[in-house]
């Protein structure tokens, strides 16, 4: 019994991260002796407070990621809807339907970016690299280059909120998401899709899956995600802001392959997300605590992209190599059944 739960442990997706929870322990346990003030419950929570900006568009980076797709714009499609938000509260929208209204052009720009993928050919990076320029631009002119207060109080407390004055309401959306998308990714017939597309899209078409159907889908939740997200962050900031969210898109990648997501498809989970996601902020949060300047911090984040790269490649080695042993085991148990 003892060996069947051992088998249960290694085959799970926690055993899987084990390295990221150490290294998760072990950056918290170095910054908490560097500054007295880290491991608190008030820099926890800020923590998190960060994470509800990058999480939402982490999990959508994840879910195109597994399919062999990537979407650039997100952190422009952001700034975008914090813009749009804030104008559509100023014009004396309710907060709750400009939130709606939001989410659903944010859901426009992903039709617009699956249409691009789909039916003009271009590759993802190319169709989002230019939707990324498109939608900056747009929120400047939206707002004509200055940044949209929002005097509604009922808007603003979305974002100031703490539930029985400890969870801040953007956080608690964001543990939703990772709750939901982590079920429909590991539990049903949509996240299986997700990742035979990824895996194989020659394959996919065989098994009767829609390949053009689920990329559709995907960035239409990369939109939506994004959107709330910029919806979200203008609360917090009581005011639309068209320089924000700059270089969201590269943080939440990187979190996600962190995660164990790969670039060649078929592999991430979203707990493995998760863990990349508070890696990644406790890190630029334990740097901001200790004064590093501003220009050391991104040479810090690009360092660490790389280290989620390098793994990703000795992940990919090992997934070969663990490939071609099965094979074998295969081939042999044929040739014994023989």
């Amino acid at each position: 019994m003892q060996e069947s739960m051992l088998k249960k442990f290694k085959k799970s997706d926690v055993a899987d991260k084990v390295s990221l929870i150490i290294a998760l322990i072990v950056l918290v346990i170095l910054f908490s002796v560097l500054n007295t003030n880290y491991f608190t419950s008030r820099n926890l929570m800020n923590i998190l407070m960060a994470c509800s900006l990058m999480g939402f568009v982490a999990i959508a980076e994840t879910y195109l990621i597994i399919a062999n797709q990537i979407d650039l714009s997100a952190g422009s499609v952001a700034a975008f809807s914090s813009v749009f938000a804030a104008y559509l509260v100023k014009m004396g929208v309710s907060p709750i339907i400009a939130m709606i209204i939001t989410v659903l052009a944010g859901c426009i720009i992903g039709v617009i970016n699956a249409a691009t993928i789909n039916y003009l050919k271009l590759q993802p990076f190319i169709a989002t690299l230019a939707t990324m320029s498109v939608f900056r631009g747009l929120a400047y002119i939206l707002c004509d280059g200055k940044a949209i207060g929002i005097s509604n109080a009922s808007y603003n407390k979305i974002g100031s909120y703490r539930i029985f004055g400890v969870l801040p309401i953007p956080v608690l959306i964001l543990i939703i998401a990772f709750i939901v998308f982590g079920f429909v990714l590991a539990r049903t017939y949509f996240g299986r899709s997700i990742y035979v597309l990824g895996g194989n899209s020659y394959a996919a078409k065989l098994a009767g899956l829609n390949p053009k159907a689920i990329i559709f889908k995907l960035y239409i939740i990369s939109g939506a995600m994004s959107a709330l997200a910029g919806a979200l962050l203008a609360a917090r900031m009581n005011s639309g802001q068209p320089a924000a969210a700059d270089g969201l898109e590269f943080d939440a990648v990187t979190a996600a392959v962190l995660g164990g997501a790969a670039f060649t498809g078929g592999t991430g989970t979203i707990f493995g997300t998760l863990l990349g996601m508070l890696i990644l902020q406790g890190f630029n949060t334990g740097l901001l605590m200790l004064g590093v300047q501003t220009f050391w911090q991104e040479v810090a984040k690009g360092v660490l992209l790389v280290v989620a790269l390098t793994f990703d490649y000795f992940r990919k080695l090992s997934r070969t190599k663990k490939e071609l042993e099965e094979s074998k085991l295969n081939k042999s148990n044929l040739v014994d059944q023989a």
